[in-house]
């Protein structure tokens, strides 16, 4: 990875013109300071050796048996991994997403000791609402790519002027081309506060926040320390669950009585997940530098991230098994390639241990929020909040809505239902602008 090639491409030239030129679209650069405040283009960027060797691990992957079920009670199936490193190994072009990295205006900026690497993307309405948008783990930027256009020029994807968005989109610390953190202590409140810097840094005194998984802990985060400029949040993975059900579920119980049916739904969710699909959070939590072989193994780190959620990676074997779903598997490979390109497997699994060892509350429990919240609860997410649930929880809740599809990577799975959302839940923000 290297910010600029020593012999640049006719592509990288252009990623750091237009690079360059939003730059000086960014409202003050021309005064950043020269130290650690500036802010300084960036063009992602990675020699073709690198990609050589990726794939032809893939190619020598020494293979396990066969699981000894028919379904995927043992974990990420033989024949799923198999067909995915066939592709991997054959038919994936990895230059096509660093293509379209290249095309977007990137940038690097120092914060709390720590360079942090965002996509800044400003829309050509004057009076777009300026949104950070935060990723989780599994995921990263690659996450968010596909609704950059229908925020940013809504009028070109069924939307008005008035429906615009600057667009933030920053790597977590440790994932992706942001700077890994040498120290522990990285953990989501801390960059909370980071992201309170950026964006006045970036020129935006008054903006809006957004985030999925580790990226809703983080808007929340923002939303509990209320920033001078935050006027609101939206998420599409809610911390609603009430104490005493959390409570019940922890001990492993039966449901209380008397739950709504959109309540028991988000039980039976809950009480699965935690049953079955906590392996990878209670390793990292607990032991992530142990994760050497997903640092050396493609295919075990491709194997690790799939095996997020029981939704998620039904989805995923559905699309290696040549089924047509929200993602493709360029869109997958895409993601864990750049975990592996970057080596950031070890440094992204430690926000789980930085989480767990200097903690900010249970990743569902309800942090007491008093400023604004939108909630979009996808029906095949970790759990889908019910709105009970989501009023008790945001006392100030302007939005809630149940899309009829989609799941933990809403904004990657179902692009153009997640910006009509994001329209929708903070149009009544924007005259605070």
């Amino acid at each position: 990875m290297s910010i600029a090639s020593n012999s640049p491409t006719r592509r990288d030239l252009l990623a750091t013109t237009a690079a360059a030129a939003a730059a000086s679209l960014l409202p003050g650069a021309a005064q950043a300071p020269p130290g650690g405040e500036a802010i300084r283009p960036f063009t992602a960027s990675f020699p073709q050796e690198d990609v050589t060797e990726l794939l032809r691990r893939v190619a020598a992957t020494r293979w396990p048996d066969k699981e000894t079920v028919t379904d995927d009670t043992q974990g990420v199936q033989l024949a799923t991994m198999q067909n995915l490193a066939r592709y991997w190994a054959t038919d994936y072009d990895w230059s096509k997403m660093q293509t379209r990295l290249q095309a977007l205006p990137q940038f690097v900026t120092e914060i709390d000791g720590l360079d942090i690497h965002f996509i800044h993307v400003r829309s050509r309405h004057d009076n777009a609402l300026p949104v950070i948008v935060t990723h989780g783990w599994p995921g990263s930027i690659i996450e968010q790519l596909k609704i950059i256009e229908p925020l940013t020029d809504p009028t070109a994807h069924g939307g008005s002027e008035a429906d615009a968005f600057h667009v933030v989109i920053p790597s977590l610390p440790g994932y992706g081309f942001s700077a890994k953190p040498t120290m522990p202590g990285w953990n989501p409140p801390r960059i909370a506060k980071a992201w309170a810097v950026l964006m006045p840094r970036l020129g935006y005194p008054k903006y809006v926040a957004q985030g999925g998984d580790w990226g809703n802990a983080v808007s929340e985060l923002m939303a509990v320390q209320a920033p001078p400029g935050l006027l609101g949040i939206h998420t599409n993975m809610a911390a609603t669950v009430p104490a005493d059900i959390a409570k019940l579920l922890a001990a492993g119980g039966p449901p209380p009585a008397g739950l709504s049916p959109d309540e028991k739904r988000a039980w039976d969710q809950l009480d699965d997940f935690y049953k079955n699909g906590l392996g990878y959070a209670i390793e990292m939590n607990n032991r992530p530098q142990t994760l050497y072989g997903i640092v050396d193994s493609p295919v075990g780190l491709a194997a690790w991230m799939l095996d997020h959620d029981i939704r998620s990676y039904q989805l995923i074997a559905r699309v290696f098994d040549g089924k047509t779903e929200g993602l493709t598997r360029d869109d997958i490979l895409d993601n864990v390639t750049l975990y592996w390109l970057t080596n950031t497997a070890i440094s992204s699994a430690r926000l789980y241990w930085d989480n767990a060892h200097f903690p900010s509350g249970g990743f569902f429990d309800p942090r007491g929020i008093k400023i604004p919240v939108a909630v979009s609860a996808f029906p095949d997410e970790i759990y889908q909040a019910p709105r009970s649930w989501a009023e008790k929880a945001y006392p100030n809740l302007i939005y809630y809505n149940g899309p009829p599809k989609g799941g933990h990577f809403a904004a990657w799975e179902q692009p153009a239902v997640f910006a009509e959302e994001l329209r929708t839940a903070f149009r009544p923000l924007r005259q605070q602008l």
